[in-house]
């Protein structure tokens, strides 16, 4: 006799901003958030995760609504831009976390959701129960803006290397060594600040991050430093981190975290949290000018100090002009 088992469909959303020159994802603590009815899962005690929720088909006439209404009653936020991510489904995703998939329990697949929002002061957490998290925190070897960071090649690089070693057989290994060489730009491959997904995924495999050594219940001292997050919240930020990145190349989405108006130089440094990486200033501010993205307010400001600065704004028209809208991404030196 077949057993059926029940299948939740749950909602995450990644609401992401940029605040002080650091990419920002909202995270709420020890939410509980109503997957099971009589076992409702939570974050662990001291943890943060994404805010999440049931799909509820009575309640919620489509999957972004649901997600919205999860996004109302969890956070202070009413974010603008969504966009649907990726569908979560693999077994288990839940089975270690403190309360979750159980043996013969539901299975929770999880439809990730890209939000992006304007940093509003007056809605900035002042508590314990949510509040902004800069993403690096979670993928600290993502930053490149000060130099490739140190704990890739310290680190990270050589332990992958060393469980390359562990495989079965030439051919993994050499499968294996591929994967780090074009995931962490290793033996002169040039790094690819999309592959975020990836690069989590490997490191994953290598038993490098903390929820890796949580699902295989494993001793986690050997994992990289950086913070983690419940269930594989962290992987769905991932994927989110990894879509914007890309989309930074071909719609304005940018601007869906910048103020009414901005300098030049303030959008090139929400642009440089974003993908991690240092812009060529002139080049930069070339070729904004030149896309028709942005039109000049005929105001100035001294907020950013120095000599007072140029104010612009988004024109919304050049989506209807062009057929890819986005900024120029090329790194300095």
């Amino acid at each position: 006799m077949t057993v059926e088992t029940p299948v939740i469909i749950g909602l995450s959303a990644v609401m992401v901003t940029v605040h002080q020159d650091a990419p920002r994802v909202f995270v709420v603590h020890g939410a509980d958030h109503g997957v099971f009815d009589s076992n409702p899962t939570h974050a662990s005690d001291g943890e943060y995760a994404l805010p999440f929720g049931a799909f509820d088909p009575e309640r919620h006439d489509t999957l972004e609504l649901g997600l919205r209404a999860w996004v109302d009653e969890q956070t202070p936020l009413n974010p603008g831009y969504v966009e649907q991510l990726y569908t979560f489904g693999n077994k288990g995703r839940y089975l270690y976390s403190r309360v979750g998939e159980k043996a013969n329990g539901p299975r929770v697949i999880s439809v990730g959701y890209l939000a992006l929002t304007h940093y509003d002061a007056e809605n900035t957490p002042d508590g314990s129960e949510y509040t902004w998290s800069d993403w690096y925190d979670y993928f600290p070897w993502e930053d490149w803006r000060d130099g490739r960071p140190e704990m890739i090649d310290r680190f990270i690089v050589p332990k992958l290397k060393e469980w390359a070693e562990t495989a079965p057989n030439p051919d993994e290994k050499a499968e294996r060594l591929t994967r780090v060489k074009i995931c962490f730009g290793a033996d002169e491959v040039a790094w690819d600040y999309e592959k975020v997904l990836e690069r989590y995924e490997l490191m994953y495999s290598a038993r490098l991050v903390f929820e890796a050594c949580r699902d295989k219940q494993l001793p986690t001292d050997g994992v990289a430093r950086s913070v983690h997050l419940p269930f594989d919240h962290r992987r769905i930020l991932a994927t989110a981190i990894g879509r914007l990145r890309g989309k930074l190349k071909y719609r304005p989405v940018v601007f869906e975290m910048m103020a009414e108006d901005f300098t030049l130089l303030e959008l090139q440094r929400t642009v440089e949290a974003l993908s991690g990486h240092n812009l060529h200033k002139q080049n930069f501010r070339r070729f904004v000018e030149n896309s028709g993205m942005v039109e000049e307010t005929g105001q100035t400001t001294k907020r950013g100090g120095g000599r007072p600065a140029n104010l612009f704004r988004f024109r919304a028209g050049v989506v209807m002009e062009r057929a890819a809208a986005g900024v120029k991404l090329s790194p300095a030196g």
